[in-house]
């Protein structure tokens, strides 16, 4: 009766410990929600992503009518922030800054009535934001890179490099240009211009956006179709398989280990890692840009493609056209035109061409690793601009036949070559690399080698011919996706889910191209 009592009398005490708890436990988890933590940032390829993606996308949902388009464009651009938050801290702020720059910019330069005043307004952006980028990217590369060469010392600053900066700041770049040209007139909104800087699933890494084309959607009706529901699920179904399936495994369990110690492996290891790597490389960052164009796409808006096969590329000049596409029109259209392109005679068009790409490559990283490696692939556009033009062939030539195949092969073995020195921090692992390739190569090893990785040899031999199988397979295979019932899809969906969970690691990995 008494053990009872005491029983009784101590229930509630226990509900309120019990309650206490679970209180502070949800504190705890709300707060840790709403901090920045640089260990744990918000990717695309985490569980929380999803997580927050499909609470954010429940209330977007009902903000589909005309009369709360400012609602729903406040909404997006305070996500966006948060999201830029999680990944970057307070350098979210550097949004918000470069946003006002702009805004201002581009009205002042409207209102001018000489070109002076015009070209002076560009000036001071376009300053603005070369000038915070160089700050954060390159000041630790002039200082012990640069500086020593004149009798300096070296020095090495405790800069943080924002997630994303060389994206977002051509983006801007792109719109304050597109203005000057008169390409388009400046927003009168900066709410507008706020949501075109910060749109979360092109901040990170791409694809790079032109203003011109993406503010006009903004005001539109929002309207998901069923074909853009379904042809969005597609691209974040690639990206996710591309990403956490093929990139992520064939990268931790064989390229990286490579990569990491290229002397204790042999020759034909080392060539079968620059393989994997040319594979890991395209899945991890095609894989991005095909998550950001399908989440895009289920939030009413059409963003370009970012890659169509780069390896079925027959020459380094269709390797452009097919590989980061919204960087390499990027170059072409605000730095190759603007360092006068092919309008000043052959030789002076050699050199815009050379140089394009090697600020090209300088972009990617202050390292000279990126500065070779822009500068080989500036050499070999010359090299085969110059030859193209002594076969008189058009910049629209393709060959045929066994002469494209051969032409493939020998354009992926260059594209490999040149991702040696982008993977490799120094000239020295590359050396070691192409020197074991060459001289300590033992194929007579491969039947070991390939009872040794049976599964990474699987993906990375199944992930080339998905590769190259044809566009209208993909295409087809989008299209029956399409058509297929919301649960069939919901379906498919889950177990790519379940394949990710059982493939990867205990951490999620994150995209290469977030370093850029």
């Amino acid at each position: 009766m008494v053990q009872g009592l005491l029983c009784t009398s101590a229930s509630p005490n226990t509900k309120t410990v019990m309650s206490d708890s679970t209180m502070s436990d949800l504190t705890e988890n709300l707060i840790n929600l709403l901090s920045y933590d640089a260990t744990q940032p918000l990717l695309f390829n985490s569980g929380l992503f999803l997580f927050l993606f499909v609470g954010f996308s429940i209330f977007y949902a009902f903000l589909s009518g005309r009369r709360t388009v400012a609602v729903r464009l406040l909404y997006v651009t305070a996500f966006s922030y948060y999201f830029y938050y999680k990944n970057a801290g307070a350098y979210c702020a550097l949004l918000a800054l470069i946003t006002l720059v702009n805004y201002f910019t581009a009205l002042r330069m409207a209102n001018c009535k000489t070109q002076g005043g015009r070209r002076f307004c560009l000036f001071l952006a376009v300053a603005f934001m070369l000038l915070q980028l160089g700050y954060f990217k390159y000041t630790n590369f002039i200082s012990t890179s640069i500086v020593p060469l004149f009798g300096g010392e070296s020095r090495v600053f405790d800069i943080f490099v924002p997630l994303g900066i060389s994206f977002f700041t051509f983006q801007s770049l792109s719109y304050i240009v597109d203005v000057y040209r008169r390409q388009m007139a400046p927003t009168r909104s900066i709410l507008d211009l706020a949501f075109f800087v910060s749109f979360f699933p092109t901040l990170l890494s791409g694809p790079i956006l032109r203003a011109r084309t993406f503010l006009p959607q903004l005001r539109q009706p929002l309207q998901v179709t069923r074909e853009m529901f379904g042809t969005g699920l597609w691209f974040i179904m690639m990206g996710l398989f591309k990403k956490a399936v093929i990139s992520d495994y064939i990268g931790e369990n064989f390229v990286n280990r490579i990569f990491d110690n290229p002397s204790l492996y042999t020759g034909m290891e080392n060539l079968f890692a620059v393989y994997g790597y040319a594979l890991k490389l395209y899945c991890d960052f095609s894989g991005y840009s095909d998550m950001a164009i399908g989440i895009a796409l289920w939030m009413g808006f059409q963003i370009p493609a970012n890659f169509r096969a780069p390896y079925k590329s027959d020459s380094i000049t269709d390797f452009w056209r097919r590989w980061h596409i919204s960087l390499s029109t990027w170059l072409r259209d605000y730095l190759y035109i603007s360092m006068g392109g092919n309008r000043c005679g052959r030789w002076r068009m050699y050199f815009n061409q050379f140089m394009t790409m090697l600020l090209g490559g300088l972009w990617h990283g202050a390292s000279w690793n990126f500065i070779v490696w822009g500068c080989l692939h500036g050499a070999a556009l010359c090299g085969h601009k110059a030859w193209r033009e002594r076969l008189g062939h058009d910049k629209h030539y393709h060959s045929t036949g066994w002469r494209r195949i051969a032409a493939i092969v020998l354009t992926f073995h260059l594209v490999c070559l040149c991702w040696l020195f982008f993977a490799n921090a120094t000239f020295e692992a590359s050396g070691v690399m192409l020197s074991k390739i060459f001289t300590d190569f033992h194929g007579d090893l491969l039947p070991q080698f390939l009872a040794g990785y049976p599964a990474v040899m699987a993906l990375i031999v199944g992930g080339f011919v998905l590769h190259y199988l044809p566009t209208s397979w993909n295409d087809g295979t989008c299209r029956l996706l399409v058509r297929l019932p919301l649960i069939a899809q919901l379906v498919i969906f889950l177990a790519l889910i379940i394949l990710v969970v059982q493939v990867r690691g205990s951490e999620v990995q994150p995209f290469i191209y977030l370093q850029f």
